[in-house]
């Protein structure tokens, strides 16, 4: 299966090599990489341009936009400048950040996924953080939860969730919808990717309400807000987390999936609720 990534990446000249070197020494090489360098001042540039110069399927573009770590709609604008440039041959297309590490074989088995159940729309691994000199698991969502760092997505079931939402909450809506067009999500739990920045870590502050506007925006409704809002605050030991998730909340304006889909996602979150309570 033809792999084509896109990586978007701001200020990371500390990381990106990693990344890039992980990829070109996959079992299973992707047919086109493309880095978007969004507004760098530092040398990311020159780092990918070594690896752009030796390797043909391996391209960079650049664009401007802010010079601040904002997730949502920066990271996707960017996302969507490098998909622009490529063509539609693809079987599989994948969102990459430009911190991570993947294991050599992560490609190859996630072309094995895709190949043998042709039900699967999106796959990917598991995020590993270091800790004490251990890399832990990123304990900040479930394990059957794909990742927006490493994703990757068949061609048919990205086009019908319609490509990802240029919003804050685009890498859960994302799963959302294509289980609501009767696709199935798939982690391999073997597959143990190095998240070299831990996430939020470089997020600035007019960030920290996005959380929660992204579930206005998903359309959660107020009590599974709250319930989302003090789980995370109990992961993280804040009560100003839950302070601002539901701030956040309240901040939201637009939508970014209709009623209907709205309705499914709030069904297959009180199930996952009721689902764990009878644990």
């Amino acid at each position: 299966m033809k792999f084509y990534i896109v990586i978007p990446a701001h200020n990371e000249e500390d990381s990106i090599g990693l990344t890039l070197d992980s990829l070109i020494n996959q079992t299973h090489l992707p047919s086109k990489v493309v880095v978007v360098n969004d507004n760098s001042s530092d040398g990311t540039q020159a780092v990918v341009e070594r690896f752009e110069n030796k390797f043909e399927w391996m391209s960079s573009i650049h664009m401007t936009s802010s010079n601040q770590h904002i997730p949502g709609a920066k990271v996707i604008n960017a996302f969507y400048k490098g998909f622009e440039t490529l063509d539609h041959n693809y079987d599989i297309i994948c969102k990459f950040d430009a911190d991570i590490i993947l294991p050599s074989n992560y490609l190859e088995t996630l072309n094995n996924i895709f190949s043998e159940n042709k039900n699967v729309g999106i796959a990917g691994g598991l995020a590993y953080i270091k800790k004490n000199n251990d890399w832990v698991y990123e304990n900040i969502s479930n394990k059957d939860h794909v990742r927006g760092p490493f994703k990757a997505y068949r061609k048919a079931c990205f086009e019908a969730i319609g490509g990802l939402k240029q919003s804050i909450g685009w890498d859960t809506v994302d799963t959302l919808l294509a289980k609501y067009h009767n696709w199935e999500v798939k982690t391999d739990h073997n597959l143990k990717i190095k998240h070299l920045k831990p996430t939020g870590n470089a997020y600035n502050k007019i960030s920290k309400y996005l959380q929660g506007e992204a579930l206005y925006k998903m359309r959660y409704g107020i009590f599974i807000t709250v319930i989302s809002a003090l789980k995370i605050a109990f992961k993280k030991r804040s009560f100003r987390t839950f302070y601002n998730y539901i701030f956040g909340y309240f901040k939201g304006k637009e939508r970014i999936v209709t009623k209907d889909e709205g309705r499914y996602i709030r069904k297959i979150r009180w199930k996952g609720i009721f689902s764990k309570l009878k644990l």
